[in-house]
């Protein structure tokens, strides 16, 4: 099978690529062609997935296509983006035609979940990896950035956390489990749901925001870079799910706090916001709050400092820094 024919048959023809509102020029020409409404700025992010590094070589293809789309597509919600198309870049050791059915089935499942229409992309050969870009609109100026918070602002997030890290060993085969606490951490791993509808909501309330995919230590760290303000978060109140506190036991705060993979939100918010946030998005939790300072200051119950055993994920550099 040839590059054009795996194009046509598996991503061309799938229903996520068939027209969608914003996109004036989908598949089949050398750019894709999106339309903007006027006084609105497009935003766009990509992310990479590599076999080995971020998902089994075992992987089931139409899981692997809901999670490539979905860490994606949760940029765009830590912005406020409304979701427009994306587009896949996608290098295969082989043209596996069960795999390539088992994948497009997944991406489009997740695209229709986020109101993403595949407009383009690439084929080569060579060691399997999955190249995503979203596309989006938000209005100009009203974006979520990292480099809004100010002192006195709640540090809030939108869910449990620590599902995906919580997931990992039953993932990489170094756990074996069966139970429904399992099969909660393994959804929340493979198909994690893009916050989308609360960055839309936190348009002009939030004055900071991101989703959580190295670990809600080292996000919030960035939230306190870019804004010049300390965040202090108090350990007790991280939200973490009976699935993950069942499977993970002792490890699960670490889960929560280092490990990453959550796709959730993460945001400052004046307190005069929180009451409507909360009755919109009722899984919104309150973990802490911005103060006058620098960095990030995890606190036990009796507010004594507590030194976290790992900050979070980086690919270059130890996962303390």
């Amino acid at each position: 099978m040839g590059e054009f024919e795996l194009i046509r048959r598996f991503f061309a023809a799938a229903p996520c690529a068939q027209a969608a509102e914003g996109v004036a020029l989908g598949i089949g020409d050398d750019c894709a062609l999106l339309q903007l409404p006027a006084g609105e700025q497009l935003a766009v992010s990509t992310d990479t997935l590599v076999v080995g590094v971020h998902f089994p070589a075992s992987a089931d293809p139409f899981l692997l296509g809901q999670r490539a789309l979905a860490v994606a597509a949760s940029d765009l919600a830590a912005m406020g983006a409304t979701p427009l198309g994306f587009t896949l870049a996608i290098t295969l050791p082989q043209a596996d035609e069960a795999w390539l059915q088992g994948f497009a089935r997944g991406l489009s499942q997740m695209a229709g979940g986020c109101g993403l229409a595949l407009v383009g992309g690439d084929t080569t050969r060579g060691p399997l990896s999955l190249t995503v870009t979203v596309f989006g609109r938000v209005p100009a100026g009203r974006a979520l950035t990292r480099s809004g918070a100010r002192p006195g602002d709640l540090l809030c997030v939108g869910g449990a956390l620590g599902d995906g890290a919580g997931a990992l060993p039953l993932v990489l085969g170094q756990r074996q489990a069966t139970d429904a606490a399992a099969e909660h951490l393994l959804q929340r791993y493979w198909a994690p749901q893009p916050q989308l509808g609360l960055g839309l909501l936190l348009r002009g309330k939030a004055t900071a925001a991101l989703d959580v995919s190295d670990g809600l230590l080292a996000d919030c760290g960035h939230i306190a870079r870019a804004s010049a303000v300390a965040l202090h978060i108090e350990l007790a109140r991280v939200p973490m799910s009976p699935a993950l506190q069942a499977i993970a036991g002792a490890t699960a705060a670490d889960c929560a706090l280092a490990g990453g993979d959550d796709y959730v939100l993460a945001f400052t918010l004046p307190p005069e916001h929180l009451a409507a946030v909360q009755a919109a998005w009722p899984a919104t939790v309150v973990i802490g709050r911005a103060l006058a300072g620098a960095g990030v200051t995890l606190l036990d119950d009796s507010g004594a400092v507590i030194q976290p055993p790992r900050a979070g994920y980086q690919h270059f550099g130890s996962s303390g820094d």
